[in-house]
């Protein structure tokens, strides 16, 4: 039997299916298409994402081919949203085709000894208490799989899901918009255009390509399945812009819609469902692959720690817990981006107009769209433990008192750090340079914090050390899931300064935080 069966070999379902094989998890991928699409619905990797990536030691191959740039956007507004004055080792928006992503997170699984079952298609899912099965067709026929867990990865239409049960409530499409992979020669000097007549953004890509994007009022009522054509691309944009800038040798051209729905829950017994089976939405701000690497980064580690016993099947609701907030969050700030960014009349232009001067005049307010969009703001609850429930360490100040003290203020006027994602903080004395390589093994890092200089001791010691070793444990779940390390802090970041000791999870949020259990 296997452990997990993996329906959907898009980017979500590989980093998951990567997450397991890093632990030895027994998976299997099965993909309904006969080979990966050329075309990328995708085109960014957030901040957030790629510190997922480098948690893993991944990040190296996807900033080398990728596209950096300093600024995202909101509802296509021309003041940007600032990403350079983010804390993070990544301060951009990386311009990379999903295509490419894909690619190379195929190739970090196949490393890992996974490989995909190409045109293989998901037909039926059935669970009871001690598994589920999975029916599926494949180029020689139809065949069962028996395994543990299933997670759907398979996007909007999900079989998975539908399978399950688990209802999609939200709204159908009522906006569409145009998409186009073309070739511009003389390509506008701004990364957008905006009048009474439409909008578009326009990206440039490596190959010499540009993608636009938007929409007119001629097209807001198109059905998002009726193909586009190449001339209704050419007159869209002549519309707003008065001019085609050169537009040739269209590579892609599509539509999209406003449809927004919400998995009612992640997990139904022993189905999961994770990326656009979880959530979809109007594509605005390129958020939707970003959410849903970070699902899957969320769910791999507490789905390992289940299957090789670790871990009670009750650390798996935490991941709805933790994520489906998350999902709603995506969905209520991409329709406040579509109200921006997709009507075009005086009422939604005044509103334009006047966000735009707050997000130029209000870096606070920049701050906060940017923090929400690159996903560094996110922070979880409580810590969890073997129980699936909040972790108690037998003093005052285990994980569930302490999120009970956050939200009091309390710790000596300090918050607790639980839930909250753990920068790559600089370290002297370390056997890495910072945080988040130490990770990359996908083990709990407990952070002994030494600002006198005493760094390079493997095993803290001192006052709260026991109580550190025996949190990290309850939940970890085992000994040898844990590093720990002594070192230095050569890097300021909000809320760390006087840290003594921090269980950072596999994921890079804050297990548990020793500030307020030493009080």
């Amino acid at each position: 039997m296997n452990d997990v069966v993996v329906v959907g070999a898009g980017p979500v379902g590989l980093l998951l299916a990567a997450e397991l094989r890093l632990v030895g998890v027994d998976v299997t991928v099965i993909e309904r298409a006969a080979a990966r699409s050329p075309h990328s619905k995708a085109l960014t990797l957030h901040p957030r994402s790629l510190e997922v990536l480098a948690m893993r030691g991944l990040a190296g191959p996807f900033v080398r081919e990728g596209v950096p740039v300093p600024t995202g956007h909101y509802g296509g507004l021309p003041v940007r949203l600032d990403f350079s004055v983010l804390d993070t080792r990544f301060p951009y928006t990386l311009v990379l085709p999903q295509l490419r992503t894909e690619q190379l997170l195929e190739e970090r699984l196949r490393k890992l000894g996974g490989e995909i079952r190409w045109e293989h298609r998901a037909l039926e899912v059935r669970q009871d208490a001690d598994g589920a099965e999975v029916d599926v067709a494949g180029p020689d026929g139809t065949y069962t799989l028996r395994t543990a867990w299933v997670v759907g990865c398979d996007g909007a239409g999900s079989t998975v899901r539908g399978s399950a049960g688990i209802d999609f409530p939200g709204t159908s499409a009522t906006t569409t918009g145009f998409l186009g992979d073309v070739v511009l020669d003389a390509p506008p000097s701004v990364p957008s255009v905006d009048n009474e007549h439409g909008g578009f953004l326009v990206v440039p890509l490596a190959d010499g390509h540009h993608r636009i994007a938007g929409t007119t009022g001629e097209s807001l009522a198109i059905p998002a399945d009726q193909p586009l054509t190449f001339d209704e691309l050419r007159r869209y944009v002549r519309q707003v812009a008065g001019t085609d800038f050169g537009m040739r040798a269209p590579r892609w051209l599509s539509r999209f819609g406003n449809a927004s729905r919400q998995a009612a829950r992640y997990r139904d017994g022993r189905v999961l469902l994770a990326g656009d089976a979880a959530h979809m939405h109007m594509p605005m701000g390129g958020q939707g692959l970003n959410v849903g690497l970070q699902d899957a980064f969320n769910l791999g580690w507490k789905l390992a720690a289940v299957c090789q016993g670790r871990a009670p099947e009750g650390l798996l609701d935490t991941y709805h817990a933790e994520r489906h907030p998350v999902g709603a969050a995506l969905l209520e700030n991409t329709r406040a981006q579509t109200v921006l960014g997709a009507a075009h009349t005086a009422d939604v232009r005044a509103l334009r107009s006047v966000f735009g001067r707050l997000l130029a005049a209000h870096p606070a307010v920049n701050r906060q769209f940017a923090g929400e969009l690159s996903a560094l703001d996110v922070a979880y609850g409580p810590a969890v433990g073997k129980s699936g429930e909040a972790v108690e360490t037998g003093e005052p100040g285990g994980a569930g008192e302490q999120a009970g003290a956050a939200e009091r203020g309390e710790a000596g006027g300090g918050r607790s750090l639980v839930g909250t994602r753990a920068p790559d903080l600089g370290l002297a004395g370390a056997p890495e340079p910072s945080l988040y390589p130490l990770l990359a093994d996908g083990r709990f890092v407990l952070l002994h914090l030494d600002p006198g200089g005493d760094a390079g001791r493997g095993t803290p010691d001192g006052p709260g050390a026991a109580d550190a070793r025996a949190a990290a444990e309850t939940i970890a779940g085992s000994p040898d899931r844990i590093r720990t390390v002594t070192a230095r802090p050569t890097t300021a970041h909000d809320g760390w300064a006087g840290r003594s000791m921090v269980l950072v999870r596999p994921d890079g949020h804050v297990a548990w935080d020793g500030a307020l259990s030493s009080r």
